[in-house]
Formats: C-alpha cells, structure tokens, sequence
C-alpha cells in the first residue's frame, strides 16, 4: 500500500455541549478518490474545516507525508498541497474569473502582467473542458460556473489533496459527468482527491474507497467493491430507507393556479408557456444554464419577465417583486442558500419567521417571541433541522441543516404555488425523504408546486408531470409515468430532434 498523503488520527472536536467528532481517523492515499458520507450534522464539515486550518483539534493528530502538522490558517494548508473545494462557492463578486482563479497566489509578482494572467486561466480552464470567459466578471456567474471557478482555484494551486464538498450538488447530470473526467484525471496524476456527496450513485461510480461517519464517529472504511449501498445508507442513517424514493404521485389535482402565456426575458428565456394546477407537482429538468432558475425568478419577481402573461387562479397578474409575488401566495427556495436565502448572521427563529414578521407584531409594534419560537420549534421538529437550540446563527450550520431552514421559512408563508429550486442540494439521504414526504403532503393539501432539480432521480419520483429546457426554450414535456432517466436527458443535450409531446 502506498504511504497516505494526510491523515487524520483519533481527531475530537467540540463546540460548547456539542460533540462535532468524536476520536474521528482517516487516511487518504496519493492517486485514489476516497468518498467521505454521512448524514448532515455528522461532522464532515468540521473534518474539512480542521484539515485546511479553519480549526483546530481539542485532541488527535494531523500527518502530511508522515509529518505531524497543526494548520492554523488555510494558507498554512494550501501550502502543505491542501485545496477545498467547498458546497457553497466562495467567489469574490467584484473580480473576474482569472482573478478569482489566482487570488491566492501570494507568490505572484506584485505587477500583474494582465494578458499572461489570462491566458493561464484560459489554459486553467480549458482543462476543465468548459467555456468561462476569464475575463467574465465573478458577480454574473451561476452557481455552476461558480463551481468551475473554484475548481480551478484549487488545480491551479498544485494540490497534492483536493477536497470536494458537495461538488455536484448544483450541477446536472451532464456536468457532472465532466466533473467526473476532472476527478479521474487528477487521480491519475497522484493526487488524492477527499469526495463528500450525498448522491450514493455518484460515490459507487467514482470512489476507490468510502469511509462512512455518524454522529461524529468512524463507522467504517472499506474499498468500495466490498460494500454495498444499502450497507452504506444502513451504516449512515441507522434506519431502513428501501422504498423512499419510489414515484408516488399526486392523488388528484384541481383547478388551474398557474398559467404562463408567452413569458420571456432577453438573453434568458423565449416563449415559455404552461400551466400548474392544485396539487400538481410539475418538475423543470434541463442542463445548468437552460433558463429553468431565470423562469423561477421571473414567477417571484426577483427578475420580471420583459413579455408574456402571468395568471394565478384565472386572474391575470403582474409580479415585479417578490413582495409582490408573495401577496399573490408564491413561495419561492432558491437554490444559492446565501444570496437570496437566508440571512446567515440571524437566528434559526429569525430566519423562518422573517417573511411573516408582520404577523407576529402586536398592535404596538413588538414581535411576540414566544409565538416566534413556537412556530419555529414546530418546523425544527417537521424538518429535524439538527441544532442545539434555536438561538444559534443559520451561518453555524451544516449546509443541509441551512437548506432546511430556508425550505422551513417558506413554508411558514403557507404558500398556494410553491417553487423548489435544487429542494435537496446538500441533503442527506434521511432528510431527502423526509422533504419528498413534505412536498408531496403539501401537494395532497392542493399546494401547486414547481420544482427544478439536476437530480434525474428526484425529478422521476416527485413530478406528475416533467418539463424539459434546453437553451431557454421548452423542449419537451412528459406525464410522469412517461418519464424516463434516457427521454428527459436525451431532450436536454439535444440528442434527439424529436420533441415529446
């Protein structure tokens, strides 16, 4: 066996009452992708954040290439050939691509030679196998694109171990495939490569090894030829999950909520029309980059559409802010968690109750705490939004326990028309359930929902009906029963000229 590039050995770390890991070790060898897995809560943020220097361990020890080491700033870690790649992209909105891609080359010269500095990230890039203009502003990115930024980030710097934290989790099946190739190439070329998703599809395809944890503990490592994924999720839940995921859908459906008549936005969309009816679970599946998030902020009012008609239960209406939206009982989860869902420095409490604040001010003017706190446990217990109490700041929490609280806020609206961008990114498999129990309740309750999801899995075992977009244009829809991994995709690359009916 070849000696590993980092381990972790018997590592401990608490936060107050909170016992994030527990005697935690692993070992990652040079060329191979080890997947990490584990529920949210069971402490494989702070293992991340602990082997890049953002903390450090109550007891344990770190090794890099057979030498103790104790990190105490990320540019310590960067330096030993340590790069993360984190769920949430962590781009500098004010700075282009190439900016963003160098910015912690503190080796640089002082003087920016500006035409060979993006000519390098071209390169960069290009091995990527994607096309992001370097000169491209950070601030106009998608989600995606933030996510190749970062990845070529952490290539750029020579990583001899890459982290990938939810790399996956807002990209498509086809981007996913490319990320794949990434993976493997950086494999080949020796480094160790530290993959955490949620997707058990992905880690069977990709890793050599997977090292389960619950509750901050090591549950077990194994090569990945020796488990199984029902021992996986067995070993990560603690709990039988056969027979979550199968298409369950809506019962009965009523009147037309929802009808969109020639909707378009330069640049974005052109001629979107459907409709979405009382207890109907409509999915919009497509590529990163098809107009299917640019629809949603168009029907919430964050980016009005430039033409077309909006009607909500026969009424023409016009929304040009979310505020807007929200008197018409549009509900709206974004899939970036920290540009337009949550507060990150408020309170769990504050968070869920803030589009309803209103409603809890007396006639004086004061919020009633005790009522904001009730509603609050209320969903803390319907989502098992794992925190200590109620009081800590959302920006403390693991990235699937944010992603139920921003589904939690919009629930509290008691939405007529519910639209769910990437409702599961970052999720783990017991909580994905339990948010496919939720929307499909919220269904059988005549909750119009639309849902976008680059999880094919997903969209098959929620959505009564499915909507395909390539390049801001529809092209294609299927009954749910009709739909298949095969037809959805084939319609979203353009592989077929046929278009469903």
């Amino acid at each position: 066996m070849t000696a590993p590039v980092l381990e972790m050995r018997e590592i401990s770390k608490a936060f107050g009452d909170t016992h994030a890991l527990d005697a935690f070790s692993i070992a990652l060898e040079p060329g191979t992708i080890h997947a990490l897995v584990g529920e949210n809560g069971a402490g494989k943020s702070t293992l991340i954040k602990m082997m890049m220097g953002i903390h450090q361990p109550d007891a344990g020890s770190m090794v890099v290439n057979g030498r103790e080491v104790t990190f105490r700033t990320t540019q310590e870690a960067q330096a030993a050939g340590l790069a993360a790649i984190y769920q949430e992209p962590m781009v500098f909105p004010d700075l282009d691509v190439a900016e963003n891609i160098f910015i912690n080359h503190h080796d640089r010269p002082s003087f920016v030679r500006w035409r060979d500095l993006y000519e390098e990230a071209a390169a960069v890039i290009d091995r990527l196998g994607v096309l992001v203009d370097p000169r491209r502003p950070a601030s106009s990115l998608t989600l995606a694109e933030q996510q190749t930024v970062e990845i070529a980030r952490a290539i750029s710097l020579d990583a001899r171990v890459l982290i990938m934290d939810e790399p996956s989790a807002s990209l498509s099946d086809y981007e996913v495939r490319r990320l794949f190739g990434i993976a493997r190439a950086l494999r080949a070329e020796g480094v160790a490569v530290l993959y955490i998703s949620h997707r058990l599809e992905e880690v069977f395809e990709i890793a050599d090894t997977v090292t389960v944890m619950r509750d901050g503990k090591h549950v077990s490592t194994r090569p990945i030829a020796e488990i199984t994924e029902e021992r996986v999720v067995a070993e990560m839940v603690g709990r039988d999950m056969q027979g979550r995921f199968k298409r369950m859908p809506s019962a009965q459906t009523g009147n037309v909520l929802l009808r969109v008549d020639g909707l378009s936005r330069a640049g974005a969309f052109h001629d979107i029309s459907f409709t979405v009816s009382e207890g109907e679970i409509v999915c919009f599946s497509g590529l990163v980059g098809a107009g299917r998030t640019d629809v949603a902020l168009a029907l919430f009012g964050i980016a009005p559409p430039d033409s077309g008609r909006i009607e909500i239960a026969g009424k023409p209406v016009t929304i040009a802010s979310p505020a807007a939206a929200q008197r018409h009982g549009i509900a709206y989860v974004s899939e970036d968690r920290r540009k337009l869902g949550i507060a990150m420095a408020e309170t769990i409490t504050a968070n869920i109750t803030l589009p309803m604040l209103d409603s809890y001010c007396n006639a004086l003017g004061l919020v009633d705490k005790r009522a904001e706190t009730a509603d609050a446990e209320v969903f803390r217990e319907r989502l098992d939004i794992r925190a200590a109490d109620l009081d800590m700041t959302v920006g403390t929490l693991s990235g699937g326990n944010q992603q139920k609280v921003m589904l939690a806020k919009w629930l509290n609206t008691k939405p007529k028309l519910l639209l769910v961008d990437e409702p599961t990114r970052g999720i783990d498999i017991g909580a994905k359930a339990e948010v496919h129990r939720i929307i499909r309740d919220l269904a059988a309750q005549g909750v119009a929902i639309v849902i976008i999801s680059s999880d094919l899995p997903e969209v098959l075992s929620l959505a009564d009906r499915v909507i395909v977009m390539r390049e801001g244009r529809f092209v294609g829809e299927f009954q749910g029963e009709e739909a298949t991994d095969e037809s959805v995709m084939r319609l979203a690359v353009g592989a077929s000229g046929d278009e469903a009916a």
